[in-house]
């Protein structure tokens, strides 16, 4: 029998064939699941992660049979924002400037030299800013701000949270029909992942933080995707250590997020990270479609 100690201090284990081998980590499970000859993804995954390696016995087992994984709602999060970001890791392998800062469409968002943005507001503290919109609620957002109010928000709140007039809000309440899609920017792979480095930032300084800095200003845009990758991976080390310590207590505690940008004061802290995953999940896809357009383009003929 193998032990593994998780982030939680205690052994877990999984069941392969007939013998006993302990690993809930998602690299893990994604080596159980490949061919041992086809393990290059999982070994892949193993580069430039803190996290733990796979024990070799999981490696060899034939067997794909598993119990007592973790189950937790912690874990469980934690888990999926882990398999997430190993995903994410492979498919950003190899990311060049020109790629991360390429523009698939006019007017395109991106980072830019502060006094050259393409959008109204756009926020940093250096020299490289993120282009950003004026306030507005998105229309995949409608279906929420319904169920906001149903549960008795307050329209004054809504519209508070997401800096409009109630005015907008009760627009929002009283359409007819399905809601049409935002006519949005298309974005870069340095607008995405500088949005997802400065809400994962802004999250950590207002709820393990001192909660006093200024979410805009917590990040340093880099036009190097290098730099721009080594800053956001070490930065999630950072939000994945502070959320494994948490307390059953403290997720269920609505406001132990006080992120000014979001609706994490009024939410228990297990909403925002669940959240925080969503968000995690569909820019990295949205990067990896990015990746494959500009893989395409210079296949062209």
């Amino acid at each position: 029998m193998v032990g593994y100690r998780s982030a939680h201090g205690r052994t877990d284990l999984i069941r392969v064939g007939s013998g006993v081998v302990a690993t809930p980590t998602v690299r893990s499970l994604l080596a159980i699941e490949m061919p041992c000859g086809q393990a290059s993804l999982a070994a892949a995954t193993r580069n430039g992660s803190n996290w733990q390696h796979t024990p070799q016995a999981v490696l060899d087992a034939e067997g794909t049979h598993m119990e007592n994984l973790r189950t937790d709602r912690l874990s469980l999060l934690l888990d999926q924002l882990a398999r997430a970001r190993e995903i994410a890791q492979v498919r950003l392998t190899g990311l060049g400037d020109e790629e991360y800062l390429w523009e698939p469409a006019p007017g395109a968002w991106s980072i830019r030299r502060r006094g050259h943005a393409a959008s109204p507001r756009p926020y940093g503290p250096g020299e490289w800013m993120l282009d950003n919109g004026a306030s507005g609620i998105p229309a995949a957002e409608y279906a929420e701000i319904d169920r906001q109010v149903r549960g008795g928000m307050t329209v004054a709140k809504v519209a508070a949270d997401w800096g409009v007039s109630s005015q907008r809000v009760e627009e929002i309440l009283n359409r007819v029909g399905p809601p049409q899609p935002d006519l949005a920017p298309v974005t870069t792979i340095a607008w995405r992942l500088g949005h997802l480095h400065s809400d994962f930032a802004g999250r950590w300084e207002w709820t393990f933080g001192a909660r006093q800095r200024q979410p805009d200003l917590l990040v340093d845009f880099s036009p190097s995707a290098a730099v721009a990758l080594e800053r956001f991976w070490a930065l999630m080390d950072r939000w994945h250590a502070s959320v494994a310590a948490m307390t059953p207590e403290q997720l269920d505690t609505p406001g132990f997020g006080q992120y000014p940008n979001g609706s994490d004061p009024d939410e228990p802290f297990a909403t925002v990270l669940w959240g925080a995953n969503l968000e995690f999940i569909h820019h990295m896809a949205e990067i990896a479609l990015l990746r494959d357009l500009w893989r395409a383009r210079s296949m062209s003929p």
